[in-house]
């Protein structure tokens, strides 16, 4: 039996730290939905805001269903390439997928500021092995954590 949506693609816009730490999911959730209505997939694409995704650190996180394909660190400059390549054409974008280190929850520890510490493994994107020093998303380096201790 077939679902009403060819696919159903999920924003993690509440938790603690995807709407505002981590970046600003309720705009990439409003682009998308922008971006699909004007790639004329309305009706065959649902998007939608979704609770915490459980994934903290790894946001803005979106997953689209029934593919199971799941997106880390999101850009506004994502969203038009996920809607073209894998919304509108059928093919999962590589590069800004996320692949977890493990099934179920994965955190990345956070500094007293609540921002990711920077330096610590990531390696769920191609492009991401570790928290960017330079990130603005960043926070104190992992490695100022551990000398602390």
């Amino acid at each position: 039996m077939e679902g009403p949506f060819e696919r159903h693609l999920f924003v993690c816009t509440s938790g603690e730290y995807c709407p505002v730490t981590d970046g600003d999911s309720q705009s990439i959730h409003r682009a998308f939905k922008e971006a699909v209505a004007q790639a004329g997939l309305k009706g065959r694409v649902r998007v939608n805001n979704s609770g915490c995704l459980d994934q903290c650190g790894h946001g803005p996180n979106a997953v689209v269903y029934p593919d199971n394909v799941w997106y880390s660190h999101l850009t506004m400059d994502d969203v038009a390439v996920i809607v073209d390549e894998h919304l509108k054409n059928g093919q999962p974008v590589e590069r800004l997928q996320y692949h977890p280190p493990k099934k179920g929850a994965n955190k990345l520890l956070r500094d007293e500021h609540e921002k990711r510490r920077a330096g610590q493994i990531d390696g769920c994107r191609a492009d991401r092995p570790i928290v960017p020093y330079d990130d603005p998303t960043s926070g104190e380096p992992v490695e100022l954590a551990e000398a602390k201790s």
